[in-house]
């Protein structure tokens, strides 16, 4: 009955595609989980998933990716009621970029590309620069919000001068591959597939304009009745915070949206370099992203109350009322957010990753013993939502196997960063493809529905070849 432990996250998944019901399905797949830590009794499993979820703030990382969350919303409040995010918008279509499908979807793409500090702050300011363009053109919200998740995990992996390639280098280190560790990062870069092709696909989508499967239908969708969104969806944020209009329509500058996110962006690097003690790629990513965040509300705020033409845009207490109204806009964030965050510890709990490890590690042959592990991190990674937690259970596991088998070991590295990514990227438990959702104001089950073809089609790609570089290297 050791399977049993794959219950509580495959059911919880599986209810979410099929019904729609994220927040219900989560619910379910959580008291799943507690009652089989409670020995079976469903009454024990109740209380156990009422300590699961008061349990998710005990971990400071947990508490400031919500608290970011929250204050995401009061962000995106003030920017477009300035009337920056519209004088932006204005700004680039005036360069002649936007206007089309194409450089709408390009456009998302380079500026993901562009921010890969932190896969998080990626998402936020891929929806929220280029959302207008999308729903000027009629494009749908779940393609906006595939390319605010492709651009973000595979980007930030793929470039790793931030937290991941920090996490990574110390699981290395860890191994007792001190001397060595940033070089087989990095060599290991190259035989990163997933990565580089989810990358090389959303920039194909965006040059061709190809599409097929269920975000084939939600852009007919789009384009023939206007609807950006599913009629009858759940976008994750507020219809009222997602389409706030601008205090002075018309009079906003492209400055009111340029200033704060840059402030953030900066404020990314000097938090890394503050928190790693001078090295950027020590730093702790949760808290960048939460102080980020906190100082581009403050410089937006400070920018909006100093006066202007004799009078300031917004008065101290308008510009507060409006990070609040933002924060409550994103309470479902939050509420998926932290049972996300409870059903992956219910599932370390069970040694679920653990368990997937070990049936599918039996009786191995060589030389396809890369492709197994990118499976396996698939697998783990989409069922716990998390890249991070895949790479804690693989790495000390994959790189001693390469070296007493005498496999490349930047191959089977790249193997376990390939899997853990596919999960950050495609499974509706990841934070990232929370907050893409979120940042896109779409629903998230829409999301993940639309671009699981997509993941899917890439996850085959990486795993064939894979397979020819078990053989060849």
């Amino acid at each position: 009955m050791d399977w049993i432990v794959l219950l509580p996250p495959v059911f919880a998944i599986g209810l979410a595609l099929w019904t729609r019901q994220v927040f219900l399905s989560l619910v379910m797949g959580l008291w799943l989980g507690t009652t089989i830590l409670g020995g079976g009794n469903p009454v024990e499993g109740l209380r156990g998933m009422a300590n699961a979820m008061v349990g998710v703030f005990s971990e400071a990382s947990n508490s400031r990716i919500i608290l970011f969350s929250l204050l995401v919303g009061g962000l995106i409040a003030l920017v477009q009621v300035s009337g920056g995010v519209a004088a932006f918008t204005r700004w680039v279509q005036a360069r002649g970029w936007g206007k089309t499908r194409r450089g709408a979807e390009l456009l998302a793409y380079v500026v993901g590309l562009l921010i890969f500090v932190e896969s998080s702050i990626t998402s936020l300011i891929v929806g929220t620069l280029n959302r207008p363009f999308f729903d000027h053109l009629k494009l749908p919200r779940e393609k906006l919000a595939y390319y605010c998740d492709a651009t973000s995990a595979p980007v930030c992996m793929s470039i790793p001068l931030n937290g991941w390639g920090a996490f990574v280098l110390g699981l290395i280190i860890t191994q007792g591959y001190t001397d060595g560790a940033v070089a087989l990062l990095m060599q290991s870069l190259l035989f990163n597939f997933f990565c580089l092709f989810a990358i090389a696909f959303a920039l194909m989508l965006a040059l061709t304009g190809l599409r097929f499967g269920s975000m084939k239908q939600a852009e007919i969708r789009a384009s023939t009745t206007g609807h950006v969104t599913r009629p009858g969806s759940s976008p994750m944020i507020a219809d009222d915070v997602a389409n706030l209009e601008p205090i002075r329509p018309g009079h906003g500058n492209a400055g009111d949206l340029i200033i704060p996110v840059t402030a953030m962006i900066a404020m990314i690097f000097v938090s890394l370099w503050i928190t790693g003690d001078g090295d950027l790629m020590a730093g702790s990513g949760s808290t960048a992203v939460l102080w980020a965040v906190g100082t581009a509300i403050g410089v937006a705020m400070l920018l909006y109350v100093v006066p202007r033409g004799g009078r300031p845009l917004l008065s101290p207490a308008k510009a507060m009322d409006y990070v609040i109204k933002g924060a409550a806009g994103l309470v479902g964030v939050v509420a998926l957010l932290v049972l996300a965050f409870a059903l992956g510890d219910v599932s370390r709990a069970l040694e679920m990753g653990p368990y997937i490890v070990s049936i599918i590690g039996e009786a191995t042959q060589t030389w396809w013993l890369p492709a197994l592990v990118f499976v396996v991190g698939c697998i783990v990674s989409f069922t716990l939502g998390s890249s991070w937690t895949t790479f804690a259970i693989l790495i000390p596991l994959v790189l001693p196997l390469a070296e007493g088998l005498d496999l490349s070991m930047p191959l089977m590295l790249g193997a376990v960063l390939s899997g853990g990514v596919y999960g950050d990227h495609a499974s509706p438990l990841s934070d990232t493809s929370i907050i893409s959702s979120m940042s896109a104001a779409c629903d998230h089950v829409d999301h993940i529905n639309t671009q699981l073809p997509y993941t899917l089609t890439v996850a085959g790609a990486a795993l064939i070849a894979f397979l020819i570089a078990g053989i060849v290297v």
